[in-house]
C-alpha cells in the first residue's frame, strides 16, 4: 500500500517521495488508519519494522493546524530511551514537521542544556527527549506538558531495560489525559504492560511480530575459534567492503579493537557511554556517512543506532542475554534490506551460547573456522583497500620550571571537580 492509500494528508506525501519513500511498511499499513483519526494505539514489532514513520506521520498530522506557538508548551512529545535514539527521530520528523511549518528539538543529556532551553523559550511544536534531562528541565520550570495533544514512547521496553519507568511515568502523569498516545514496544514485560494500562485508553493493539522474531532477510552464523586465532578472526570479519557494526560487552574493550583495526589499515570509530556526545555525533557521522565502514559498539548503540546499508554484525563476544543478541543484530538486514549476523563463540562459551539462541528462537549451527575458513571468505567477500593509519602527533611531555612553578597538580593532588561539594548530577550516562 502506499501512503496515498493510507489517507496521508498531501503535504505529507509530498514530503516522504521527496526522500523516495512511497510504499508503506506493514507496521505503517496496520497503525495509520487508527493513529491518523486519533486513536490510541500500541504497537510492536521488531527493530527495523519502520516504527519511526509509524508515528512521526500521524504525529505531525494531528499537529497540522495553524495552532499558535507557545513558549515553553510543545504540543507534541516523543520519549526515547537514548540519546542516539532521540537524534535520529527527529531526523526522520523534521522534514515531515517542516511541510506545515513546525518546529522540533531535541533534549537529552551529555551536553549543555542552554541550546536546549534557548530552543524552549523560543517555541518549539514538537518536542523529542530522553526521559533524564526532561525531568531536570521540568524540574527547573524551563517548560510544562499541559499543551502536549499527543504523546509518542518509542522503545518502552529499552526503557524498562534501562531503570527509566519511574520517570516515564512521572512525565506521562504531567500530559493532558484526553491527548492521543502512541506506544510502541517489543514486550510487555518489565512493567511495560502497567504503563499501558495507566496511560492509554481504549488502545488498539497493532503486532508485526513477535519480540524473538528475526526478519526473514538476516542469516545467522555462530562460529566458533580458538582463543589464540579469535583475534585474527575478527580483523577478517571487519575487512570487507560494506558496512558492518562489530559489538563487544565492554567500553574498554570497544575503544580498543577500534584502534586496533585502524592500525591495521581499516578505518574505525568506537561508540560507547565513555564519549561526550559531540564525539558520539562525530563517529557516528563518519560511520553513517561512509567515511568508515566499522563500527565498534558496546549495547548503548545496541536500538539507537539506525544506519542504513549495514550489511553484517558481529558479536565479537556472545551478550549476556537474547534480547541483547535480537537488539544488537537488528542493526542489519533492516527496511526490506538483507544482512548477516555472526556470533564468535570460544569452545568454552558453547553451552551459554547455545542456550541464549534457543530463547532468542534463533537456528544456526555452530561451525568450528580460522579466519582462512572458506565459510569465513565467503561471508567477507570482496576485502577493502588497505588505509594507511592516519600519523599520530607526537605529544612532547611538559618540563616543570626550574623553580618549581608549574602549574599542573601536585602529586596526590588532582583536581576533584565538586570535592566536598553537592555532587553533580550526571549529564549522561544512566539519565539518558
Amino acid at each position: 500500500m502506499t501512503f496515498v492509500d493510507l489517507n496521508v494528508p498531501a503535504p505529507l506525501v509530498r514530503a516522504l517521495a521527496a526522500d523516495g519513500k512511497f510504499q508503506a511498511f506493514p507496521i505503517q499499513q496496520q497503525t495509520l488508519p487508527d493513529t491518523l483519526t486519533g486513536r490510541d494505539v500500541l504497537g510492536r514489532g521488531k527493530t527495523g519494522s519502520g516504527k519511526t514513520l509509524a508515528f512521526s506521520i500521524p504525529l505531525v498530522a494531528q499537529l497540522s493546524d495553524s495552532a499558535k506557538r507557545v513558549p515553553r508548551k510543545p504540543r507534541g512529545l516523543v520519549l526515547a530511551p537514548t540519546r542516539e535514539l532521540a537524534t535520529q527521530i527527529n531526523a526522520v520528523l523534521e522534514p515531515l514537521a517542516a511541510a506545515y511549518g513546525l518546529r522540533t528539538t531535541t533534549v537529552f543529556g551529555g551536553v549543555s542544556q542552554k541550546r536546549q532551553v534557548d530552543a524552549l523559550r523560543s517555541g518549539v511544536d514538537i518536542l523529542v527527549a530522553c526521559p533524564g534531562r526532561l525531568e531536570d528541565l521540568l524540574d527547573q520550570g524551563q517548560l510544562t506538558l499541559d499543551a502536549v495533544q499527543v504523546t509518542v514512547l518509542d522503545e518502552a521496553d529499552h526503557m524498562a531495560d534501562l531503570g527509566f519507568l519511574p520517570g516515564v511515568t512521572r512525565i506521562l502523569a504531567k500530559t493532558p489525559q484526553n491527548g492521543q498516545r502512541m506506544f510502541f514496544s517489543a514486550t510487555l514485560d518489565n512493567g511495560v504492560d502497567k504503563l499501558v494500562k495507566r496511560f492509554l485508553h481504549n488502545e488498539l493493539l497493532h503486532s508485526v511480530d513477535e519480540a524473538t522474531s528475526h526478519v526473514s532477510a538476516m542469516t545467522h552464523h555462530v562460529f566458533e575459534v580458538p582463543s589464540e586465532e579469535k583475534k585474527t578472526l575478527v580483523k577478517t570479519l571487519a575487512s570487507g567492503t560494506g558496512k558492518r557494526i562489530l559489538f563487544t560487552r565492554t567500553k574498554h574493550q570497544a575503544k580498543k579493537l577500534a584502534k586496533q583495526l585502524t592500525a591495521d589499515g581499516t578505518p574505525a570509530v568506537d561508540l560507547h557511554g565513555n564519549l561526550s556526545q559531540n564525539q558520539r555525533d562525530r563517529n557516528l557521522a563518519a560511520f553513517g556517512g561512509g567515511d568508515v565502514r566499522v563500527l565498534v559498539a558496546t549495547d548503548v548503540a545496541a536500538r539507537g543506532v539506525h544506519v542504513d546499508s549495514v550489511e553484517l554484525v558481529v558479536h565479537v563476544d556472545p551478550p549476556a542475554e537474547h534480547k541483547a543478541y535480537l537488539h544488537r543484530s537488528g542493526r542489519t538486514a533492516r527496511a526490506g534490506s538483507s544482512g548477516d549476523v555472526v556470533t564468535v563463540m570460544l569452545p568454552e562459551q558453547r553451552h551459554d551460547t547455545q542456550a541464549l539462541l534457543r530463547k532468542a528462537e534463533i537456528k544456526a549451527q555452530p561451525l568450528t573456522v580460522t579466519s582462512n575458513s572458506p565459510a569465513v571468505a565467503e561471508l567477507v567477500g570482496a576485502v577493502a583497500d588497505y588505509v594507511k593509519p592516519p600519523v599520530q602527533p607526537v605529544q612532547q611531555q611538559r618540563t616543570s620550571s626550574p623553580r618549581g612553578g608549574g602549574r599542573g597538580p601536585r602529586s596526590g593532588q588532582g583536581s576533584r571537580r565538586n570535592q566536598g561539594g553537592r555532587r553533580s548530577r550526571q549529564a549522561s550516562g544512566s539519565r539518558g
